[in-house]
Order: structure tokens, then C-alpha cells, then sequence
């Protein structure tokens, strides 16, 4: 393998670790801006009718 290659091999190896790393950042970010959203939507719910209340809104896909 040439030394060329071996450096293209490397800057392919770290475009790819970035790529994918940003992306499962941006789906962590998507997830707590989900879960802010479903807490001040569920206002002063209490106790099995909060639990079923936010279950079901974490799992809209929106």
C-alpha cells in the first residue's frame, strides 16, 4: 500500500468518525428537546396520568 493511499484511507476512516458521531449527537439533542417539550406540556399532571401522558408524547414522531 502506498503512502498515498494510506493517507486517503486515513481521511476517509476520520470523515466517516465524524459524520456518524455528529449525527447520533444531533439525535441525542432531538430526544431531550422531546422530552422538555413533553414536560412543560404535561403541566401539573400527577402520578399513572403523568406516566401515560408522556409516554404516549416521547412516542410521537414529530
Amino acid at each position: 500500500m502506498s503512502i498515498r493511499s494510506t493517507a486517503l484511507l486515513g481521511v476517509l476512516s476520520v470523515t466517516l468518525s465524524l459524520t456518524f458521531g455528529a449525527g447520533s449527537a444531533m439525535a441525542a439533542n432531538s430526544q431531550q428537546n422531546k422530552m422538555t417539550y413533553c414536560n412543560k406540556q404535561a403541566g401539573d399532571k400527577k402520578g399513572d396520568d403523568r406516566k401515560a401522558f408522556m409516554k404516549s408524547c416521547l412516542s410521537n414522531k414529530a
